[in-house]
């Protein structure tokens, strides 16, 4: 009988195995975990990514979504051309590879060329010594009432261990993140990324309904610790009240008034614990079939990840921040995938380069933050994902 260690080294075989044919074909990929879910999803996406202005669920075909942070970016969606799904060690559901014509119609076998994820140009090392200034000056920004809440994120350059294996880190992600959407994906459009996301950001399911979370606040996770008696500041509750009042200012938007909210209650995601509303609207009683494709517009980016007023916070960022977040706080996910669309927004995520990994992590600023307290915040996350590198 076949131990659970034994099993989960021949999945990450069998899948690596499948991942280097599609990559020394040239396809790009998309791998995920849905949260609390033994399954494990990969799509190819041989046909080239489609570049477009919004996401619209409704209208798309099967495929999975890739959208950076900026919402005045192109935003990819690649079309799910091939899907295998693997439970255990077995693929419980894919094409007969000998007979799907992109490994049988190249000239080359898959095993002769060299397999290869699509690596973006790394550049220069991200300066971390700024960050402090930032988050004093974002503080009193917040002080003054120039804005509610600013989130200033931060990246760091670490370098990656010998005989890195990103399907042995992404199985890491899955193992320590039970709770997230846990994601890889890789193509010439995007350059290569993985994460564990604990924040959904509009979900449709085939019963017609939306749902989505506000998520924020956070503090460290103490294993065995009751959620009931976790004790929270006055500066998170009030922070992640921000992000409900923004998704209820969204539906007030568009005129819906017939949702369900279930909340605030304390999360684990991985070591961190967070503050988390949930909201759902059934589409059929509200007769909005498109609610998806308008909350998607309406929300991203999120005041979690950016802050509040919007717009202003949004252009903060963008002038102030020293790095260019691309698809960290940005969302990404399957769409009308076996009738449902699931969005996350990619968080606790890293770009990876040839030989190092960009980390990405940010912190809620308000005007009772605490400098000192939301750098360490900030840390934390780091620390949290390069040991996962290193583990």
């Amino acid at each position: 009988m076949s131990t659970t260690n034994e099993i989960s080294i021949r999945h990450q075989l069998h899948v690596k195995n499948l991942v280097d044919q599609i990559l020394g074909l040239g396809g790009s990929l998309m791998y995920w975990r849905m949260p609390n879910s033994n399954e494990k999803t990969l799509i190819v996406c041989n046909s080239g990514a489609s570049v477009q202005d919004e996401i619209s669920i409704e209208g798309s075909k099967p495929g999975f979504a890739f959208s950076p942070f900026n919402p005045k970016k192109e935003k990819y969606f690649f079309n799910a051309d091939l899907v295998f799904k693997f439970r255990g060690d077995e693929i419980v559901e894919g094409p007969d590879l000998n007979n799907t014509p992109f490994f049988s119609a190249s000239g080359k076998s898959s095993e002769e060329k060299s397999p290869k994820y699509f690596y973006s140009a790394c550049g220069p090392r991200p300066n971390t010594g700024d960050f402090t200034d930032l988050v004093s000056a974002c503080i009193q920004m917040t002080e003054a009432g120039s804005l509610e809440k600013i989130v200033p994120s931060r990246s760091v350059d670490v370098d990656l261990p010998e005989n890195f294996d990103l399907i042995k880190l992404f199985n890491s992600f899955c193992e320590k993140h039970p709770n997230a959407f846990v994601s890889l994906v890789t193509s010439p459009e995007t350059g290569t990324w993985i994460g564990a996301s604990p924040e959904l950001l509009v979900s449709v399911d085939a019963q017609e309904k939306f749902r989505t979370i506000a998520l924020a606040g956070t503090q460290k996770y103490q294993q065995g610790v009751n959620l009931k008696s976790v004790a929270w500041t006055q500066k998170e509750i009030e922070e992640q009240a921000l992000v409900s009042r923004y998704i209820i200012n969204c539906f007030k938007k568009i005129r819906v008034r017939e949702y369900a909210e279930h909340g605030p209650h304390t999360v684990v995601a991985g070591s961190l614990l967070h503050l988390r509303t949930d909201y759902e609207v059934d589409m059929k009683e509200v007769n909005f079939p498109q609610l998806g494709s308008v909350m998607l517009k309406l929300l991203h980016p999120t005041s979690a990840v950016c802050g509040m007023p919007h717009e202003p916070a949004i252009d903060f960022l963008i002038k102030n921040e020293n790095h260019d977040r691309e698809f960290y706080s940005g969302f990404l996910g399957p769409v009308n995938f076996e009738g449902e669309s699931k969005l996350y927004v990619n968080l606790r995520c890293m770009q990876i380069f040839e030989k190092s990994a960009r980390i990405y992590a940010g912190a809620g600023v308000t005007a009772d933050s605490d400098t000192d307290k939301e750098v360490e915040e900030v840390e934390m996350k780091i620390r949290t994902l390069t040991q996962i590198i290193n583990s």
